[in-house]
């Protein structure tokens, strides 16, 4: 098992490295007769894009992503997806230095203690650079869910925090997300991201973010009791992207601080017996593993960036002490654009939850009476 691939009946396989020739993926599973393009998929990736503000990694690439199978005029077939990104700016020459020393906080030492060889371009296959085709996936995922699910269907993310700084939930507005290089829903706290991300770039240094995913308009009856829980799904793939050292569902750890009749979501009688009427949504719209049909709330504890120009001590190769200053192009935070990345992990997994609820329920199952 080398685990290159997530999902189960809507999967993918990703490949490349930060600096080779291209990254790519295949995405298996996608119902036939959907209308897909590249055009399609493109403004999911530039939304992950680097070189878009001086905010983050300054590398210039243009993530066209190419469809090689699957598509036959304009609608998707039923067969794999091939999907392919070429790199184009690598700078291969200012990763030379630390070609045999250790990067702390890197996947350097992990690397070469799990296969005796490694790739010290830009990170090789643990780079963030992975990243935009879990994007590409993603966005062939959200196009499912939206011909499924309806207008009422959407998921979206925001940063909720840089460095020690969180937005004033009162005052967020999903719309000032476009409107400022962070994906904040502050307009304020946005204001004040700029001037200490500013000093914390020009010092050498990064800042670590706490990303917060919703997804509407999630039917109730997704995910299983035990093993398959929506939530457990949901924590495995927001921790298999770079850098993420937490993740939380509703409510998440402030639950334990709090008695159980605040935490519970109490229910009222709504307009059908299958949608009642709920009393708040600390449980994150997922209960016992499966969903409410609650808004799905999930957030993710970015770590800094641990590319930085500020030394630190780690070892080389040959076990000796060195002192790393990590030269290129990187973020000083790089969970500003994880948020699409997050966005595109929790689209992969509803829409593979949702087959696999109608695979289990969908043929056999019967009205209740």
């Amino acid at each position: 098992m080398t685990d290159n691939s997530f999902g189960k009946l809507f999967s993918f396989t990703s490949f490349g490295e930060s600096h080779g020739v291209a990254i790519g993926c295949v995405v298996d599973g996608v119902p036939p007769n959907l209308p897909l393009s590249e055009a399609m998929i493109q403004p999911y990736l530039d939304r992950r894009r680097p070189g878009t503000s001086k905010f983050v990694t300054q590398r210039q690439e243009d993530d066209a992503v190419e469809i090689l199978s699957g598509v036959f005029e304009g609608k998707t077939t039923g067969t794999p997806i091939g999907l392919l990104i070429r790199n184009k700016d690598q700078r291969s020459k200012d990763y030379g230095d630390i070609a045999r020393q250790f990067r702390p906080g890197h996947a350097d030492y992990t690397y070469q203690s799990k296969y005796g060889i490694r790739d010290h371009r830009g990170g090789g296959r643990s780079s963030a650079r992975e990243t935009a085709v879990r994007v590409a996936a993603g966005a062939i995922a959200d196009l499912v869910l939206k011909q499924a699910l309806g207008a009422d269907y959407r998921v979206r993310g925001m940063v909720t925090q840089i460095g020690p700084h969180a937005i004033n939930r009162d005052n967020i507005d999903w719309d000032e997300r476009t409107k400022n290089p962070f994906f904040c829903a502050d307009a304020a706290a946005a204001d004040k991201w700029a001037d200490y991300l500013d000093a914390v770039r020009k010092s050498g240094s990064s800042a670590g973010a706490v990303l917060e995913i919703v997804a509407d308009g999630i039917p109730a009856g997704l995910g299983q009791p035990v093993y398959g829980k929506l939530d457990s799904e949901l924590a495995s793939a927001m921790m298999s992207i770079n850098a993420a050292k937490g993740v939380e569902i509703g409510g998440g750890f402030a639950l334990s601080a709090i008695e159980g009749h605040l935490a519970s979501d109490q229910m009222r009688a709504g307009n059908s017996p299958e949608k009642p009427q709920f009393i708040g949504n600390q449980s994150g719209g997922i209960l016992g593993g499966i969903s409410s049909g609650q808004p799905i709330i999930v957030r993710v504890a970015i770590k800094p960036t641990s590319s930085i120009l500020t030394p630190r001590q780690s070892i080389d190769r040959d076990g000796k002490n060195v002192d790393v200053v990590t030269k290129g192009r990187h973020d000083p935070c790089v969970g500003i654009r994880g948020v699409p990345v997050a966005e595109a992990m929790m689209s992969l997994v509803l829409v593979d939850m949702l087959m696999r609820h109608h695979a289990q329920t969908g043929i056999l199952s019967q009205p209740q009476s």
